[in-house]
């Protein structure tokens, strides 16, 4: 089903059971696959990519539980050219993929995320609301990246890496401020990142480090709780 409203780019090829909702916009050359739901007023560029069974443009929800109530009104979603997106995937409406950016299979991106030029969020990625994610980042498989974090450009995410946001619990009593890590970090599989740390520039945390507070530059550090090695 596609909107009389939706404009469609030149050789854009469209899979079965495609639907595009009203105002979506496709670039030329572009490749949906099947059972793709594009939803109202998404912007896709040229030459995107976009693999079987996913969701571009989601509205938030909420219950009365929820500490943070997503906004009411969001921008559309915007994928910049020569994206590509995976199968089973889910990308909310006010999130900006950048050029050439990389999203696998069955990962999920909030609202309110920037997402750099050719950076790549792997397979089973889940990346949270109010979170920047630079250039050349590599998020690889099963990572968890929180809300309201910062990740500058070239760092590098192993697999399953888990951060918080949230100090307390739940307790409403802690500003909600995920990790900070800056340009060029590298932090191994299965690390656990607290909340508010900053991880400086090119600094290294190995694999299964619980990291519970600020690594400088450079340094490289290790365990539970992590501590800097020589």
């Amino acid at each position: 089903m596609i909107h009389p409203s939706a404009k469609i780019g030149k050789n854009v090829v469209l899979g079965q059971s495609v639907v595009i909702e009203e105002n979506a916009e496709i670039g030329d050359d572009a490749e949906i696959g099947h059972h793709v739901i594009i939803k109202k007023d998404t912007k896709i560029g040229n030459r995107v990519k976009v693999g079987d069974l996913s969701v571009l443009g989601k509205t938030t929800s909420k219950n009365k539980k929820m500490a943070r109530k997503p906004g009411a009104a969001l921008t559309p979603l915007v994928i910049e050219d020569d994206v590509r997106i995976g199968c089973n995937t889910v990308l909310y409406r006010n999130l900006l993929l950048k050029q050439g950016a990389f999203v696998g299979d069955l990962s999920s991106i909030r609202e309110k995320v920037t997402v750099g030029e050719d950076s790549i969020i792997g397979r089973n990625v889940i990346v949270e609301t109010n979170t920047v994610i630079g250039s050349r980042v590599t998020v690889q498989t099963g990572c968890y990246v929180t809300a309201d974090m910062i990740i500058e450009d070239d760092v590098f995410l192993g697999p399953c890496v888990s951060t918080s946001n949230d100090k307390y619990m739940g307790e409403g009593n802690y500003p909600y401020q995920g990790p900070i890590i800056k340009k060029g970090a590298k932090v191994g599989n299965n690390a656990t990142l607290l909340p508010g740390i900053t991880i400086g520039e090119k600094a290294i945390i190995g694999a299964g480090a619980t990291v519970t507070k600020d690594v400088e530059a450079g340094k490289t550090a290790v365990g539970n709780p992590a501590r800097v090695i020589k």
